[in-house]
């Protein structure tokens, strides 16, 4: 009888999940990124950044519960780019004016689960976009 905790805990959530008899599926991984167009135009207000924080800890927390989350990550404004040629420059790299906010890795059976998990995604309801890949072993 196998036995298994699992401890999911962040600034969002905290989660707490106990399965006895665990049956081990193999799944495959996928990254999603997630992108957005940062802008100085429009600062949200505290109401807005605590429902749009709910809505990450939710959808990370739902994510866990399915024991589908591996990892993930949001990406500070902090950056250096390094170029071929080895010089650096300040800054974050933007194209089309967005910018990786983030990743997360999950578990699924195909690309097109996986795909359906993001479509959960709260960063859709900023405009942003998520995109899907899957990760191949190095």
């Amino acid at each position: 009888m196998a036995r298994f905790t699992f401890l999911y805990r962040n600034k969002f959530a905290s989660i707490l999940i106990t399965k006895t008899n665990l049956k081990m599926e193999t799944k495959k991984e996928f990254m999603l990124l997630f992108r957005y167009e940062p802008t100085n135009d429009y600062v949200p207000t505290q109401s807005e950044m605590d429902e749009m924080q709910q809505s990450w800890g939710s959808f990370i927390g739902n994510i866990a519960i399915q024991e589908k989350l591996v990892s993930t990550h949001q990406l500070g404004f902090e950056g250096n780019q390094i170029f071929a040629d080895k010089k650096s420059s300040n800054g974050i790299y933007l194209s089309n004016n967005q910018t990786v906010a983030g990743n997360m890795i999950v578990k699924a059976n195909s690309i097109n689960e996986a795909t359906e998990i993001a479509k959960n995604c709260p960063i859709l309801n900023i405009g942003g976009n998520v995109e899907v890949r899957s990760i191949q072993p190095m």
